[in-house]
């Protein structure tokens, strides 16, 4: 059979058709099937969930049931305790807002009103995590205890005195008679909340008499940086009437009565005081480390006993401190509280007197009197450097002789080459008919490290300082950031550039370099890049520091420099230092006993050199 071209083309054409449509019937066939399960495995999945939710409503049910139980076996007589649903009580005054829980008794957590947290700008609050409580055990019953943070007290009562003051009682009451009372007395104006514990039947209550507390709590970042935060938190309590700290140390066991103990940070604590004392305990705390990914500085788990007489009625007087590190409201709190601001400790406690009754009070006459702390840390740094001036003069007076000497040090030092012994000793021949003493100037200088260790503790804990702005600076508590890093650079020196530590380095290296200028050439490599090392020292140190601190060093390094220039070149006479120096040159020269000592040694040194010479010809 013949067939012609289109007959063909017909045929092809035909199949195509033919393949694709039953493809697409197989493929519509298949999304049909896979629907069909979809929606069978949905609806077995709705039922098995159903299934799964019965039988967990079972066992919850089963759970919840065995729960109660122990929570009535727990609360022994105090079966009302038992059971109940958390309620919150808001009582404030001009500074701070308690929430008070009916679960325990207890303050939930304060809100400090004036002042907002510098990391997320909402107010501070101290407190409010679940993990937040303080604690005691009871006896509930013949062989039960149980602690009052398990217990529900009923809805409390308020009252509110003539002053102002608001008072806030919690009871719950046993079968038997025996009742517990936590009271609270909010003051006007007062951080410090009062805490009277009242027990009917107290000598069942408890077991021995002895009350054993169980204080945890967390503390949060209220600053702008976490790590800097952290390193500025501490436990601080007073054992024996004296005050101490924990800051490396994970635990500390009271070996002596304790009267408070406070969890302190950088510019907030919350701190438990016993009006008699605690009779022992002990208080363990651990920082969290760079990896914690929350805002969490450091947790504390702290046990305390108090001795409580033997009767059937006793009143407990403790009293809770929530609020700021602020040297004059902790001056007004328990003895020993003004201590938690740190103005020195350990081997620096010898500036805490220069900080409290020099620093401090200066500081405070110039900030009321401008109103301006930025420019208050300014005549601060004014009145330091006046009040060093005459120590200081005598360092300015050694380096403008240091630098008439300096041509003639030049020409000792081409003479003798790389023979450093001799170079030493025409020196100090030099210097002593000169009568220079090289080092005139550095114990003048030396008077100033305690200065700076003082401003150091000062600029640190002064919460004054917290959210004042000056120039680019939000925040003269905490650094300055003229720019954000996307990246953190290691030893210190973190994910931004401070532009008060720029000052204060740049500042710091013209001072270097010009002192460099009135000294003899330097072959010594490490005297010679002395001038730049330091500055990039700082730099890392620097830039995490509060700027006042570091606005403080920048304007102190340019006075320092104005200073040197404007003595040297107006002041001191260097052709009188000159003539002088040459008339001390003709008076008979008498050595020192530590010149005498130094050209022995020099000597000697001389003759062993000398011999060893011969020896190796």
């Amino acid at each position: 059979m013949q067939t012609d071209k289109n007959t063909v083309i017909g045929m092809v054409l035909l199949a195509v058709l033919f393949f694709a449509y039953i493809y697409f019937s197989n493929e519509q066939n298949a999304a049909i099937q896979a629907k069909e399960k979809h929606d069978k495995d949905s609806i077995q999945s709705v039922i098995q969930a159903q299934m799964k939710l019965k039988d967990n409503s079972a066992l919850n049910k089963e759970l919840l049931k065995r729960d109660t139980l122990d929570k009535l076996t727990a609360a022994g007589d105090f079966t009302t305790a038992a059971l109940g649903k958390e309620e919150l009580t808001i009582l404030e005054n001009d500074v701070i807002k308690v929430t008070f829980s009916n679960k325990g008794g207890a303050v939930k957590s304060v809100e400090l009103k004036n002042y907002k947290s510098s990391f997320n700008g909402k107010p501070v609050i101290l407190g409010g995590d679940s993990s937040d409580k303080i604690s005691y055990l009871i006896n509930t019953g013949n062989n039960s205890s149980n602690a009052v943070s398990n217990l529900y007290f009923p809805t409390p009562t308020i009252e509110k005195a003539s002053d102002n003051t608001q008072t806030i009682n919690f009871t719950i009451a046993a079968k038997n008679g025996q009742s517990l009372t936590h009271q609270y007395l909010v003051k006007p104006n007062s951080y410090a909340i009062d805490w009277n514990i009242n027990m009917n039947g107290a000598d069942r209550l408890l077991s021995n008499g002895n009350l054993n507390f169980n204080w945890n709590w967390r503390t949060t970042q209220n600053e702008k940086s976490n790590l800097y935060e952290r390193q500025m938190s501490n436990i601080c309590f007073s054992e024996d009437n004296q005050f101490d700290y924990i800051s490396s140390h994970k635990e500390h066991t009271f070996e002596k009565p304790a009267q408070w103990v406070g969890v302190v940070q950088q510019f907030f604590n919350t701190t438990l005081i016993a009006k008699n004392g605690f009779a022992s305990g002990g208080v363990k705390w651990e920082r969290s480390t760079e990896k914690d990914t929350t805002n969490t500085l450091a947790t504390i788990e702290t046990q305390l006993q108090l001795k409580v007489p033997a009767t059937a009625s006793v009143s407990v007087p403790l009293q809770l401190y929530f609020g700021p590190n602020d040297y004059a409201i902790l001056k007004k709190q328990e003895n020993g509280m003004d201590n938690i601001i740190n103005l020195g400790r350990d081997v620096y406690s010898f500036v805490r007197p220069v900080n409290k009754y020099v620093i401090m009070p200066v500081f405070t006459f110039f900030a009321k009197l401008i109103g301006s702390f930025g420019w208050a840390i300014l005549l601060l740094t004014l009145f330091i450097r006046l009040f060093t001036a005459p120590l200081m003069y005598g360092s300015y007076l050694s380096g403008a002789k240091m630098k008439v000497l300096r041509p003639e040090l030049d020409v000792l030092k081409k003479k003798h080459g790389e023979d450093q012994q001799a170079f030493a000793m025409d020196q100090m021949k030099l210097f002593r008919e000169a009568g220079v003493n090289p080092m005139g100037g550095c114990i003048p200088a030396l008077l100033q490290i305690p200065i700076f260790f003082a401003l150091y503790s000062f600029f640190n804990s002064n919460i004054s300082l917290r959210g004042q702005s000056f120039l680019w600076s939000h925040d003269l508590s905490s650094y300055d950031v003229i720019a954000q890093l996307p990246f953190s650079i290691p030893m210190g020196f973190g994910d931004h550039i401070s532009l008060f530590t720029i000052t204060a380095v740049l500042t710091s290296f013209a001072i270097s370099l010009y002192n460099m200028g009135n000294t003899p050439t330097q072959d010594n490599p490490a005297m010679k890049y002395m001038p730049y090392i330091f500055p990039f020292m700082m730099l890392f140190f620097f830039n995490r520091l509060p700027s006042a601190l570091t606005w403080y060093y920048t304007v102190s390094n340019t006075v320092t420099l104005l200073l040197q220039f404007v003595i040297q070149t107006y002041i001191i006479d260097h052709d009188k230092i000159l003539a002088k120096m040459k008339e001390t040159r003709s008076k008979p020269k008498t050595k020192s006993k530590w010149q005498e000592r130094y050209a022995q040694v020099m000597e000697t040194q001389k003759k062993v050199e000398s011999m060893k010479n011969k020896t190796s010809k």
